[in-house]
């Protein structure tokens, strides 16, 4: 059955391909699309147009040379670790890390005999001397997930490369609204597209971007045979909010910025987490390599515990209890019985995650609104 005729219009936005399978001319047809690298497409698993039209806006908006989208973020991570290491190889990583990527890299690269170091990265002289090792990769989040500390991505990738590891940076928090990592060095960054870039909370996907044209077919070749591979309607739905990501960024960040400011005065709260304060320990860093905004991802400490938190979570209805982030709206987490649920105690005592600790997406609905609703929890 032939497609519709448009004659000489063109639909002003892309269609969803929602097809799995395309049907073939004949076999040297087939033989042109997989051996000549001719345009065309057999199995949405191993490519589709609406992956490929987001791959490469994404590619541009990271300044890299190629785009690859993953089922989700954890896919992006799974990718790039499935592509590069072999077993016994060692992977040097932030010690402030989402609590998924500490199991991806502890539990499930163990059970292959690949070894993960943590180390402080923003202490650049631990990062040297663990270096000497010998890492394959070395991973870090521009912006942690909860505490929001910011790395100097171009400093990490510049001792990476002086030892023969690749640097691998999670952008997810920053975007590149806020920073471009490969424009610093790095040699892959990826990105939850799940949160901020999609926008909505309707997406499930990741990305993983690069600059060194033998690594694309490998990143290609994992992500289909892994089963890695994105779903077109996803795909559509996340370009749709790559069109509104600068607006949406750089009005979340000021209102996060004000937000910050405020809580700092409220009865009840005993910390704000947020870089663009001057008690932040990365707030001259932050201020140095951060482009357009400090983000627009918060944490403050309620005195009370958990019971606050859950206090805070039945009076304002307004901030819903969401265990993600990047929602168009403010919505909120608990980092210590959701994202690092499964980090031991000492280890959530480390980095400062305790029973009363919220953690705030902050969204780009007027500021007004969204702190009349913080006003209700915290009374």
């Amino acid at each position: 059955m032939s497609h519709a005729n448009l004659g000489k219009t063109d639909p002003l936005v892309a269609p969803i391909y929602q097809s799995s399978v395309y049907s073939i001319p004949d076999l040297d047809a087939l033989d042109a699309i997989m051996n000549a690298g001719e345009p065309g497409y057999i199995y949405a698993r191993d490519a589709h147009p609406n992956a490929r039209r987001l791959a490469s806006q994404l590619a541009q908006a990271e300044s890299a040379a190629w785009g690859v989208v993953t089922g989700s973020g954890m896919a992006a991570i799974s990718a790039i670790v499935l592509a590069t290491l072999q077993k016994g190889q060692r992977v040097l990583a932030s010690n402030r890390l989402y609590g998924r990527t500490v199991q991806l890299f502890t539990e499930e690269l163990g059970r292959f005999d690949v070894a993960t170091e943590y180390v402080d990265c923003n202490d650049l002289s631990a990062v040297e001397a663990a270096l000497q090792k010998k890492p394959r990769l070395l991973f870090v989040e521009t912006m942690s997930n909860p505490l929001v500390r910011v790395v100097d991505i171009g400093a990490l990738a510049k001792m990476a490369h002086a030892h023969g590891a690749l640097f691998v940076v999670d952008n997810t928090f920053a975007t590149p609204v806020l920073m471009r990592p490969m424009e610093l060095g790095a040699d892959f960054v990826m990105e939850s597209l799940t949160k901020m870039i999609a926008g909505h909370s309707d997406v499930t996907l990741g990305v993983v971007c690069g600059n060194d044209a033998d690594m694309l077919p490998t990143i290609n070749r994992t992500t289909s045979i892994w089963g890695l591979a994105s779903n077109p309607f996803d795909c559509w739905l996340a370009e749709r909010g790559l069109a509104t990501l600068d607006l949406r960024m750089r009005a979340a960040c000021q209102n996060a910025a004000a937000l910050a400011d405020w809580l700092g005065e409220q009865r009840g709260v005993s910390r704000v987490w947020y870089p663009s304060r001057p008690d932040h320990p990365d707030h001259a860093l932050a201020a140095r390599v951060l482009s357009g905004g400090f983000g627009h991802m918060l944490c403050f400490e309620l005195e009370g515990g958990r019971d606050a938190v859950n206090r805070f979570i039945h009076a304002a209805p307004g901030i819903p209890f969401s265990p993600s982030l990047g929602h168009f709206t403010t919505t909120l987490s608990h980092p210590a019985t959701t994202s690092h649920r499964y980090v031991s105690p000492a280890e959530k005592k480390r980095q400062g995650i305790s029973d009363g600790l919220v953690r705030l997406s902050v969204g780009a609905e007027a500021l007004e609104v969204i702190k009349a609703e913080m006003a209700k929890g915290l009374k």
